[in-house]
């Protein structure tokens, strides 16, 4: 078995010929951050600050006790409506159901859910931000925020139109004050 041993040339090409490969992966960083990025085309990516938001007070509800804010679609229409729903504490809805499915949620505060047609507030469940809840159609639920509560719970409610929203008991209103 031989050896070769390289000379000195053949050792600045390999060692020329790793740093040259390298360059990419040392450069490509600098290079990047001189790359100027498109301009953001409002027309294409719609933002809205929060103080942009347009929040109404929840129909038929009194002042102070639930306020929405419709971000696209409406859910007495057709189609795809997304919508935010703040609940102030102190006020809950009365036993209802919708139609279609309603995917929720909460974004801020906490959110006393329940299922049922019987109005109970102390047997709530509290659902914190950042959890989900899924309100499957033809199935009587309420919700709200507690009384005492620091804040109040906004949720982030999607689902498909016409809802049908329809009271348990349509001879009483649609809020609760607890």
């Amino acid at each position: 078995m031989t050896h070769v041993i390289p000379d000195e040339s053949s050792r600045r090409e390999v060692l020329a010929a790793s740093l040259v490969g390298a360059l990419p992966m040392l450069l490509g960083p600098i290079l990047a951050g001189s790359a100027t990025a498109s301009p953001l085309d409002p027309a294409q990516t719609i933002i809205q600050p929060p103080e942009a938001l347009k929040w109404v007070p929840t129909k038929g509800y009194p002042e102070g006790a639930s306020d929405r804010c419709a971000l696209t679609g409406d859910p007495n229409g057709s189609g795809l409506y997304y919508m935010l729903v703040r609940w102030w504490p102190g006020y809950m809805s009365a036993p209802h159901f919708y139609a279609t499915d309603r995917f929720c949620t909460v974004l801020s505060g906490t959110w006393w859910c329940n299922s049922g047609g019987d109005f109970d507030p102390a047997s709530c469940v509290p659902v914190k931000a950042g959890s989900y809840v899924r309100r499957v159609a033809g199935t009587p639920h309420f919700d709200g925020v507690v009384p005492g509560a620091k804040e109040p719970a906004v949720i982030a409610i999607c689902g498909i139109a016409p809802v049908g929203y329809t009271l348990v008991d349509p001879s009483k209103p649609g809020w609760r004050k607890v």
